[in-house]
């Protein structure tokens, strides 16, 4: 069985995505900080699934660390999905500097630090797939998280000429851009029920986009329509706009 390395593995839809890609028998490498807190999590999808699970360290903003992580790996995955993600507060950013690297930074650079490498391995095997979980946000800048969203645009950029690059290699990349999803990162927040994704949902999603080679995908699929919407808006009037 081929792995499948997730990166960001301790959030919601990481260990959602894990479920799903174990369920249809791939081995699992969990990537992320301060992995011995999933210990019960591989255990439990080891028990359920019959698959190989490792859990293995990783600091996104680490990046003199990536490589030697990347080389380590005892089997090079067939496939990799980033779910790193970092919300922050935007009003603090605005005025703490630290705060927005450090929101900008674990949604974009050190994303690309690590895709950097494995889209290298990949490309020279000329087999492969990349996931990357960027957000709505990153479709048009909003006063409530234009920091965040500023982050996630980049990532879609990048995404993109990634995908360009390695199509001739016969390496898939899939940009996937939720909208709301009930996780630990918008728990408290006043969501929309019709709007809101489980991570389950979103891992179905994306298993099923990515076993059909699809370029971008929203989900719930809804967001791209309202999305679509949202970025139609004319600037002279979207900037007066709280939406």
């Amino acid at each position: 069985m081929s792995y499948l390395l997730i990166v960001g593995a301790k959030s919601d839809i990481a260990k959602a995505v894990a479920r799903e890609y174990a369920r249809n028998g791939y081995n699992i490498y969990l990537a992320g900080r301060g992995v011995e807190e999933m210990a019960s999590f591989v255990t439990d999808l080891k028990v359920r699934s019959g698959c190989k699970v490792q859990a293995l360290e990783l600091d996104v903003l680490d990046y003199a660390s990536h490589h030697a992580f990347y080389e380590g790996l005892e089997e090079k995955p067939l496939g990799v999905v980033v779910a790193v993600g970092y919300l922050g507060v935007q009003s603090n950013a605005q005025s703490d500097f630290e705060e927005a690297q450090k929101i900008m930074d674990t949604n974009y650079t050190g994303v690309v630090s690590i895709l950097n490498i494995i889209a290298n391995d990949f490309e020279k095997r000329k087999s492969g797939f990349i996931v990357g979980i960027g957000s709505v946000a990153g479709d048009r800048g909003r006063k409530s998280n234009y920091i965040y969203g500023s982050a996630k645009s980049a990532l879609s950029a990048y995404l993109s000429g990634l995908r360009n690059r390695l199509h001739i290699s016969q390496v898939d990349v899939m940009t996937v851009k939720p909208g709301f999803v009930a996780t630990a990162m918008t728990e408290g927040m006043d969501l929309p029920e019709k709007l809101t994704a489980q991570p389950d949902e979103v891992a179905e999603d994306i298993y099923k986009a990515q076993q059909s080679k699809k370029n971008i995908i929203y989900t719930k699929g809804l967001w791209r329509w309202i999305m679509l919407i949202i970025t139609s808006i004319p600037e002279w009037q979207f900037k007066k706009m709280s939406i």
